[in-house]
């Protein structure tokens, strides 16, 4: 067996049943690029970054998403529909096959770690049979010295081998392509797709189990800066409600853009880097991303402009997930290592196209727990054939499918630390439609969006009148600074108060209907802060 590149000298893949030809072991991203190249799995964009495509997933596979079930999960994950179980006698058939599949085979391994609190850091080893999906795991986790490189030992692996497929028949899958995770050995085992994201989202979904089930630490799906006073605000949201775009400002540091813990005293990012949306990107649009794609970074199922190696960022024929991996240094602001303190302000971001929610509101701690819970967002109307209307869509703690402990368990979590530091304000910020739903009304203005953020940071909300939303119950400014007074109040937008009335008691409807599969394991508080259904004449 040939090895090259830089080990810890005790490191050794026989001890997991691998036995390849060849193992390159952190190899650095400018080889890893070179390699891939010569390989014909990728070629170099006009920006420097490499272009590959992921093949026939250009995206994770929840429904091929497995939890081994044994005596360490059994009573603890959610078993549900996101929560898939396994038998631990079928991952170790597929492990068998995996590791017979990569004998012989020329791997890429690489070291690196998660979470950038030194107390919570958890390393992980990652072996791919692809080069640049190795490049991936350099981008997006964090990257121990040369130093601790020579002594580092996995505390989890990843194992990915794309070109191995199983046979759900004898291997207990749905179809060919799997992503496992085994708790008990500490091993996420991928296979039949390439698709980078599997490997990200893999650690997220163990960090949403290890961090809240045996610290007590509250594991987040959000992004999180930091202002030059060191106050930390942390913003929540699904696709399309603005989380990206509001949280890069380039008067904060950025912490993170999606992965964070928050410990005592401490918001810290779990990745070293970011993975970013990149269809219709723009340098004006979103200057920070479109400047960190440059050389090591990953662009992934992208065309090119006829006749050139010019990304062309508006074409969606493969995917319209096409997407960029960077380390976060890359990105000019962003703060390393990625820790701030507690936070100060909490957002909420939604896209409500049903134009009833208010542009900003504040929130009680009850609240933010059924709020959180919730995960609320829509979608706009004409997105789908056959889609007339806006669609309500529900994800609990806005990132339901990478939660394996229930959503109250989180939800517990975050009115612990609201009662632990009371100075934290909770805000939910409407960056959707107002004076109507879509069709009717108009979207909020980002720089009124922005303008509302800006004050609840700089404390210019803390002295306003607030009005209390009659079905919500949210307390609504009256006044905001560079913000039109009639827009703060979303009936005022209305030209019929009486159908505003029902709107918002229709969506209130959609909230307590969503919230029947978590009620029984919500509390009193969190139960206390359903809307109130209201009926109109």
């Amino acid at each position: 067996m040939v090895e090259t590149g830089t080990k810890n000298p005790n490191a050794d893949l026989s001890s997991l049943g691998i036995h390849p030809s060849k193992i390159n072991w952190n190899l650095t991203p400018d080889v890893l690029s070179d390699q891939t190249v010569a390989l014909g799995q990728g070629t170099i964009t006009s920006q420097g970054a490499l272009a590959v495509s992921t093949g026939k997933f250009t995206g994770r596979s929840p429904k091929d998403k497995f939890t081994v079930k044994d005596d360490l999960t059994a009573n603890s994950v959610d078993w549900s529909d996101i929560n898939i179980a396994i038998s631990p006698d079928n991952f170790d058939k597929v492990y068998a096959d995996v590791t017979a599949y990569l004998k012989e085979k020329e791997l890429w391994v690489r070291d690196a770690y998660a979470c950038a609190d030194p107390k919570h850091r958890l390393n992980i080893r990652v072996i791919n049979e692809y080069p640049w999906a190795n490049l991936f795991c350099y981008d997006l986790f964090l990257r121990p010295t040369a130093e601790e490189v020579l002594t580092q030992n996995p505390d989890w692996t990843i194992i990915q081998a794309p070109g191995f497929e199983a046979d759900p028949a004898v291997h207990g899958t749905r179809q060919g392509n799997f992503t496992i995770v085994n708790f008990t050995k500490r091993i996420i085992l991928i296979g039949g797709s390439a698709y980078t994201g599997e490997m990200k989202k893999g650690i997220f979904g163990v960090l949403n189990y290890i961090l809240p089930h045996d610290k007590g630490v509250l594991s987040m799906h959000c992004s999180a800066n930091e202002g030059v006073d060191g106050d930390v605000a942390l913003f929540f949201g699904l696709s399309g409600t603005g989380k990206t775009t509001l949280s890069a400002d380039p008067n904060r540091q950025l912490i993170g853009d999606d992965e964070h813990g928050w410990d005592v005293g401490s918001v810290f990012n779990f990745e070293g880097g970011c993975y970013a949306k990149c269809i219709d990107l723009t340098e004006e649009k979103e200057p920070q991303i479109f400047n960190a794609i440059k050389p090591n970074a990953l662009v992934e199922n992208t065309t090119y402009l006829a006749g050139t190696n010019t990304v062309n960022f508006a074409d969606g024929s493969i995917t319209e997930n096409t997407r960029v991996a960077y380390p976060i240094h890359h990105i000019s602001n962003a703060k390393e290592p990625s820790v701030g303190g507690n936070p100060k302000n909490i957002f909420f971001l939604t896209c409500d196209a049903y134009g009833v929610l208010p542009p900003i509101s504040k929130l009680s701690k009850g609240q933010a727990m059924y709020s959180f819970i919730s995960g609320y967002t829509a979608k706009v109307a004409g997105t789908e054939v056959g889609v007339t209307e806006p669609q309500a869509t529900f994800s609990a703690c806005f990132g339901r499918a990478f939660l394996p402990l229930h959503p109250t368990k989180y939800a517990e979590l975050l009115g612990k630390k609201l009662d632990q530091h009371p100075e934290v304000n909770v805000w939910l910020v409407n960056t959707g439609w107002t004076g109507g739903p879509y069709g009717v009304g108009s979207r909020m203005k980002l720089s009124y969006t922005r303008a509302m953020i800006t004050a609840a940071m700089n404390g210019e909300l803390n002295g306003v009148d607030f009005e209390e939303h009659p079905v919500f119950g949210y307390k609504m400014p009256t006044s905001c600074p560079n913000v039109p007074a009639e827009l703060l109040i979303p009936a005022n937008t209305w030209a019929d108060k009486n159908e505003y009335a029902q709107k918002a008691s229709d969506l209130g409807a959609m909230f307590v209907k969503n919230f029947e599969k978590y009620a029984a394991q919500a509390n009193d508080e969190i139960m206390a802060a359903a809307p109130k259904i209201m009926t109109t004449a």
